[in-house]
């Protein structure tokens, strides 16, 4: 059921969705059958869902309407604007584009921001959301399964009161400036939740990050969002950010790059035979999933082995790549992947077994052993992950399968399936 209210004062709409069961990714139950198939065509990457992310929540604390294009349909972006109307600001959506005035004022008081299956948006939206008074954040059981650890142990010990029952976390009390320190190797989306809100409070701050330091793209990106909204971060020493205090969000005029964590699960047709042109990529981007064709390039040879504590969306896609090249690999820098929509090395493996590929899981390594890939021996599961609904596919354009809830792949790729045919993927679809 969609609610709104049209607002006189800026001609924009003030929304909010409320989604029942039904509504949820997980319930839209969706079955596919590939058949072996060599893709070809030209295709345009989809926009970046991690520029996306930023660029909404910097226009919702802008001051004044921002422009922002290039705005999928998916869960995850769906779920970020539901949030940050919750939040205050208002929106209108036109096709791609997303029109936002920015909230004024503080949160208002026993606001429920609904993340559905979005960490980005759960971890993103909490610092900012904290300016006083009490405020929900709820979502699908694996999201609170993922939690918010980081958080508790930062705010709990600044004045935030935390709750967590079965249906979400509640939190009251404001957000204070200070020193924040928190490790490197766990979710970088914690320090950009830090980053969004913390220029907008009267004293300066720092965040000092533990090394080793993981995902480092994903903060400079976070970084480079604030800039091109008139915030100022500065890192003296490396790892450290100074965060000076009374800033003001600049409103603008956005384009969302192309997204290379999607683009990857594309271009990995291209070393299978397939001969597909995607478009719409910067080839200098600062997204760290553009090592993709590098790594790619690597796993053609027998005796790859890849670190991808930086990349770790791209790791279903290179297991999958490594089986189907026939020379397995081994990766390190694994131990996140636990942490994610699924436990992507453990169902990875699981999958790939079906295939008749063996894999070994460690603590923070995963070997994929050589051998040839078959066809499946069972109907296979997407484990409600929409990357690993792209990696299967991969895997069954060449040997043929079923892949039972590919409708996971609506969260950050919704029209992939499409993509996928113009290009002469040949599927059937069982809703």
């Amino acid at each position: 059921m969609l609610r709104s209210k049209p607002s006189a004062a800026t001609g924009l709409t003030a929304i909010t969705r409320q989604w029942t069961s039904s509504s949820t990714t997980s319930e839209r139950k969706m079955k596919v059958k590939i058949s072996p198939s060599r893709l070809a065509g030209e295709i345009c990457a989809p926009p970046s869902k991690s520029y996306a992310h930023r660029l909404m929540i910097c226009a919702a604390l802008a001051e004044g309407e921002s422009t922002i294009r290039g705005i999928s349909e998916s869960e995850d972006m769906l779920a970020t604007l539901d949030c940050i109307a919750a939040l205050g600001a208002k929106y209108e959506k036109c096709g791609d584009t997303v029109k936002i005035r920015g909230k004024t004022g503080k949160t208002p008081e026993g606001a429920v921001l609904r993340c559905r299956e979005s960490g980005s948006t759960l971890r993103f939206m909490i610092p900012p959301a904290l300016t006083g008074g009490r405020v929900r954040f709820e979502g699908t059981p694996r999201l609170l399964e993922r939690g918010i650890g980081i958080y508790e142990q930062l705010l709990g010990g600044k004045g935030i009161e935390i709750k967590k029952d079965s249906g979400g976390i509640e939190f009251s009390g404001a957000l204070t400036a200070g020193e924040y320190v928190l490790r490197g190797d766990v979710s970088s989306q914690f320090i950009t939740g830090l980053l969004f809100a913390l220029p907008l409070l009267s004293g300066d701050s720092v965040i000092k990050i533990l090394p080793p330091v993981e995902s480092r793209a994903y903060i400079d990106i976070t970084i480079a969002a604030l800039g091109s909204f008139g915030i100022k971060i500065a890192e003296h020493k490396k790892n450290t950010f100074a965060v000076p205090g009374g800033q003001r969000y600049a409103a603008g005029d956005k384009t969302i790059e192309g997204d290379w964590s999607n683009a990857a699960a594309l271009e990995a047709f291209n070393l299978i035979g397939g001969k597909v042109n995607v478009n719409g990529l910067n080839e200098n981007s600062i997204q760290g999933d553009r090592v993709c064709l590098e790594y790619f390039r690597e796993l053609t040879q027998p005796g790859a082995e890849l670190d991808i504590s930086n990349c770790p969306d791209l790791g279903p896609v290179l297991f999958a790549l490594a089986a189907a090249l026939g020379n397995g690999a081994r990766f390190t820098g694994t131990r996140r992947l636990r942490i994610k929509e699924s436990d992507r090395a453990a169902v990875m493996a699981q999958e790939l077994e079906a295939f008749g590929i063996k894999t070994e899981l460690h603590e923070n390594s995963v070997t994929i052993k050589p051998g040839k890939i078959s066809a499946p021996d069972r109907e296979l599961s997407s484990h409600n992950d929409h990357r690993i609904v792209m990696a299967l596919t991969l895997l069954c354009s060449i040997a043929g399968g079923v892949i039972d809830g590919a409708q996971a792949v609506r969260k950050s790729y919704p029209n992939y399936f499409d993509a996928l045919s113009s290009l002469g993927l040949e599927a059937e679809y069982e809703a």
